[in-house]
Parts: structure tokens; C-alpha cells; sequence
């Protein structure tokens, strides 16, 4: 009984998050990211766009419902994980996280004058000013 109960409440939070998207400047000559360009980008592994300009990825702040979701949708770890993982990149020197920001809007707005930005954001809160590349879904 209590799992079906916590699965309906996980559907009910699902249906009520939007689907979250990876966007870009549209003057970036970028039309879609695999999955798998968005991991090295967003884990500092490789930091290049395919039109070879330094990619800076933009990252909403802790806490945001946005950021928790992207990470786990994207290589299955959470918020306290992430951090982890960067705090051992940082010490190594080997990477620098993506650039912070505290929400949606300036993420957005980053990315729309910006032609190597790169960030996630719920669908919602795209507008013309950027290019969708790849959807997240869970």
C-alpha cells in the first residue's frame, strides 16, 4: 500500500514538472547536443561546442527544483553527489563547475546574448531567443 501511494505522489510531482530542456543561442550554429556532449559539458569533461568555441555552461542555483532534476536525469546523482564531484574536480584543479546563477530568468537571459551559453530550464521558461538541443525526460 505505501508504495503505491508514494508512486502516485512521485506521478502527481512529475505531471506537475514541466519537461526540462537543454538550450542554446541560436546564432551558435548548434541544431542538437547528444546526451552524451551535454554529460561532458556539464561535468567539466569536455568543454568544446562542435563549433569548437569553449562551451560556458550555466547552472541554476542550489535548491532549485530545475537543478535537482537535470542531474539526476542526466547521470543519476543528486544535488549532495554533484557537489561532491566537483569539490574533488576544483581541489585536483582538473575542471571548474558550471557558472552559477540564481534562477531561470538570468540563465535564460545568459544564454539569449551569449552565443556559447549553454544551460537547462523547464520548457516553460524557453522562449524565441533560444534554441532547444535536447529534451530530458524522466
Amino acid at each position: 500500500m505505501f508504495l503505491l501511494v508514494a508512486a502516485a505522489l512521485l506521478n502527481i510531482r512529475t505531471a506537475d514538472a514541466g519537461d526540462l530542456v537543454v538550450v542554446v543561442n541560436p546564432t551558435s550554429g548548434i541544431e542538437q547536443l547528444t546526451r552524451t556532449q551535454i554529460i561532458d559539458i556539464f561535468l567539466g569533461r569536455y568543454r568544446k561546442l562542435p563549433s569548437g568555441a569553449v562551451a560556458i555552461p550555466i547552472d541554476l542555483r542550489v535548491g532549485t527544483p530545475e537543478r535537482k532534476e537535470f542531474y539526476l536525469l542526466l547521470v543519476g546523482k543528486d544535488i549532495a553527489q554533484m557537489s561532491s564531484y566537483w569539490a574533488r574536480l576544483v581541489f585536483s584543479g582538473q575542471a571548474a563547475p558550471p557558472f552559477p546563477v540564481p534562477d531561470a530568468r538570468t540563465a535564460l537571459d545568459l544564454v539569449a546574448t551569449n552565443p556559447n551559453a549553454i544551460a537547462y530550464l523547464d520548457r516553460t521558461t524557453v522562449d524565441s531567443r533560444v534554441r532547444v538541443v535536447l529534451e530530458l525526460k524522466p
